[in-house]
């Protein structure tokens, strides 16, 4: 595993993840969020840190971790079940977007592919003789688009229908589909996940069909907050220039989810922070404008800004022992606060309208 890290004893350390593309070309635009602006934000961040560590007479550790997206089945989950972050004090990363800001709801995220299997026949000349998969998969569909009206306000079921058959007058013996499944907290996709199911099964039932439901390997978890990590990054940005939106009064509460990242699964691990940074356009993610948007040189500007702010905070907390304090001290209350199922939301506050802004 691309793990360098070497623990100094008693002396703070920090991880910086940078994610890679693994993506071919042709997926850049629709899937992965510009990521190499993540990675340069990282490369840049560790040089100012390394100057930093290198001029002091009380020398530093930091790692950089080349980690997959979160489009690639959650990468990060598969590092940290290696102890690829174990010893880190605190993990920093950071996002493209639309705007400057610490903090998005990210959420719990389990992704499943349902596939059914039917039998092929003459649509027209002897039907009778065929299983059809595609009402098999119809059904499902639309018995989970009616369960959402029982759902909480914040969860969501979205997906696709990935294959559908293969000729009009070919009764369709597969077909399959692609399902997202997302609640604020991970503790309640095990709900989440068994009503899709039930909504999976019914559909074979009924059709006749047989089908296979694959849960993903991973379950993406929502972001443990760090407000003592969000904070020092807020203030450092400012300082570089950055307008958060936090601070626009014309900004509406109104945005109950964003996306969802395995960087969540992290923030469970050690105290962290994932904030997401404008790059010079409005143009929304995973889209070929934003695609462009990114490779403009104005984009190395907000990059490169984007990245000191999180050396500063690097440094806040390695030269502070109070800080690092802290943010260990609100790491620990916020896993306990999780386990005892008080639900990390953000406060009417902290909500800000970032209906453009998501990662998966």
């Amino acid at each position: 595993m691309p793990h360098t890290h070497t623990q100094v004893i008693q002396q703070p350390s920090a991880a910086k993840c940078c994610e890679t593309l693994l993506h071919n070309i042709q997926r850049c635009f629709s899937s992965p969020c510009l990521n190499q602006l993540g990675y340069t934000v990282t490369v840049w961040q560790l040089k100012s840190d390394c100057s930093v560590a290198v001029s002091s007479s009380n020398p530093r550790d930091v790692t950089v971790l080349g980690t997959p997206a979160e489009e690639d089945g959650g990468g990060k989950i598969d590092l940290l079940r290696e102890g690829a972050f174990e010893g880190l004090d605190v993990v920093l990363m950071a996002h493209p977007s639309q705007e400057d800001t610490t903090y998005i709801p990210d959420v719990a995220e389990h992704d499943v592919v349902v596939k059914y299997h039917g039998r092929a026949s003459h649509a027209s000349a002897y039907p009778w003789e065929g299983v059809n998969a595609l009402d098999a998969a119809v059904m499902a569909y639309s018995s989970l688009s009616v369960l959402r009206q029982q759902l909480r306000p914040d969860w969501r079921i979205h997906g696709i229908i990935k294959h559908g058959g293969v000729k009009p007058n070919i009764i369709p013996d597969y077909t399959e589909l692609e399902y997202y499944l997302r609640t604020p907290s991970h503790r309640d996709l095990a709900t989440i996940r068994a009503k899709a199911e039930a909504c999976f099964r019914a559909a074979a039932m009924a059709t006749g069909c047989e089908v296979e439901v694959l849960f993903a390997k991973n379950e993406f978890y929502e972001i443990l907050r760090n407000r003592t990590l969000e904070d020092l990054y807020e203030e450092n940005g400012k300082a570089l220039g950055m307008k958060f939106i936090t601070d626009d009064s014309s900004v509406q509460s109104t945005v109950l989810s964003a996306g969802s990242t395995d960087f969540g699964n992290v923030t469970h691990s050690a105290p962290g922070i994932h904030p997401y940074f404008y790059i010079g356009s409005d143009a929304l993610n995973h889209t070929e404008e934003y695609t462009a948007a990114s490779g403009a040189d104005e984009a190395q500007f907000f990059t490169l800004r984007a990245a000191k702010a999180l050396a500063m905070t690097a440094v806040d907390v390695h030269f502070s022992p109070s800080v690092l304090e802290r943010v260990k001290q609100e790491f620990t209350e916020a896993k306990l606060n999780e386990e005892r199922g008080l639900r990390n939301t953000p406060t009417k506050e902290d909500q800000v309208e970032s209906s453009n802004t998501h990662t998966q």
